[in-house]
């Protein structure tokens, strides 16, 4: 495949740079630090990094004369079993969050979800968490919690039930693997390793986000009368409507075009993805755009209205779309949006749907498919995992929700088509040199 202009390949590893020219990869520079936080069961993002840790404090007690005189008194009553937290071993003191664990690790959650603490390890991701060294790295210890189940959808207070007490007591013995901090399987860590990621990836790299929805201002005016088109075009000539559509269609592209980057640096952030060869990133880059887009605009789509509005609050009708695409296309593309819509999916959900459709293996071009299916594979992995924590009555939301792939690559396959009009009449408008890019259209700097 013919590389983009700007885009040059170093000696030392497959990956993307840019050149001075190069609208798409602008700002592609090298892998930033990962940084991670979660908010409640929803991975959200926040914008400044809290360094401050807990004191590592020892609690050591010594043995008083008082101390064996309360043994001895306790000699009689019957003997309690120890039940150990879920995250660093110590002595367990309820259910919290959803898991039976000691006050220490109960506080250190919920600090992490209500101060949307950011938190990063300074290793490779995998230390050791017990209740000596709990504090040492607050990720991998964040990331324990996650992996042993807690979860702010089952918080529950207070000591631990009796009926709960003697449930867990029967699975506490001296060989109990539960007790090991090494036995959570790598592999499930390495899963909550990518929620982490991409849930960050996108929230950073996403323009409507649940909050930031929340807080958008739609503005009153729509496509046409922006740029002073009669809301009935059927006046025009012929040649007066091509005109009108190509002016609209520029129109669209500058709505379009700020999403292209931003759906660019989330992919950089998809684990594995830059490991692919240049050629095989531009590739999955360009064919997902689209798909992506819509299933990122989904909440955007107004069926009452018939409106789609844009992440700085500008709107355009279907009647207008009309004029740029043909009405079967936007009739499906509508009745996808709802049906992702219907699906009630949080932004982390959201996230990796996006990043399964761009890790697609079987686009036309990519020569490293065995590569890019195993970046897929861990994704659909991690996004079932998403699912099932988030949404555990739902039995069948994770079929439902990974047939949205393939449907939206039919839309894609489709809105393909339709861009073959505008490639041909490429000379008639000036479209931002990105989004000429992302769709092969040629660039023109005549108008």
């Amino acid at each position: 495949m013919e590389n983009l202009p700007g885009f040059v390949r170093e000696m030392s590893a497959d990956s993307i740079t840019p050149g001075r020219s190069a609208a798409l990869t602008e700002n592609y520079g090298a892998n930033q630090p990962v940084v991670l936080s979660l908010s409640g069961s929803c991975l959200v993002p926040t914008t400044a990094l809290e360094t401050s840790q807990d004191a590592g404090v020892s609690h050591l007690k010594c043995k008083t004369e008082s101390d064996n005189s309360i043994q001895a008194a306790d000699s009689n009553s019957p003997k309690q079993t120890f039940v150990p937290c879920k995250v660093c071993g110590d002595r367990a003191s309820g259910f919290h969050y959803g898991v039976t664990s000691c006050e220490g690790c109960k506080g250190f959650f919920r600090r992490s979800i209500q101060k949307q603490i950011e938190y990063r390890c300074l290793r490779d991701g995998k230390c050791m968490v017990i209740r000596l060294n709990r504090n040492r790295c607050q990720y991998c210890r964040f990331k324990k919690c996650l992996a042993v189940g807690m979860s702010r959808d089952s918080v529950r207070y207070g000591r631990v039930p009796k009926r709960s007490k003697s449930q867990d007591e029967q699975h506490v013995t001296s060989t109990d693997t539960s007790l090991d901090p090494m036995s959570i399987e790598n592999k499930q860590l390495a899963i909550y390793d990518i929620i982490l990621n991409v849930s960050q990836a996108h929230h950073t790299n996403c323009g409507i986000t649940e909050d930031k929805v929340k807080v958008l201002q739609r503005k009153n005016e729509t496509l046409m009368k922006k740029i002073e088109i009669p809301e009935t075009l059927v006046q025009f000539s012929d040649e007066e409507l091509e005109s009108q559509r190509m002016l609209m269609w520029q129109c669209f592209a500058n709505y379009i075009t700020p999403a292209i980057q931003s759906v660019v640096e989330f992919a950089k952030r998809i684990p594995g993805f830059s490991d692919l060869s240049q050629d095989d990133q531009l590739i999955l880059i360009k064919s997902g755009f689209f798909e992506v887009w819509l299933t990122r605009m989904a909440r955007m789509f107004n069926r009452v209205d018939n409106l789609l509005t844009f992440e700085d609050g500008s709107m355009i009708q279907r009647d207008e779309l009309a004029v740029i695409f043909s009405p079967d296309f936007l009739t499906a593309m509508f009745d996808v949006a709802n049906s992702i819509n219907q699906l009630n999916l949080n932004d982390t959900e959201i996230g990796l749907l996006s990043a399964c459709i761009i890790s697609t293996p079987d686009r036309h071009g990519v020569s490293d498919t065995r590569g890019v299916e195993n970046i897929q594979d861990k994704l659909i992995e991690a996004l079932k995992l998403q699912l099932t924590r988030n949404h555990s009555t739902e039995e069948n939301l994770f079929g439902t929700t990974i047939v949205k792939v393939s449907e939206v690559r039919t839309l894609g396959s489709h809105h393909n088509e339709l861009l073959q009009y505008y490639r041909l009449n490429w000379a008639k408008t000036r479209l931002p040199p990105l989004f000429s890019e992302i769709y092969d259209i040629p660039k023109n700097e005549d108008i």
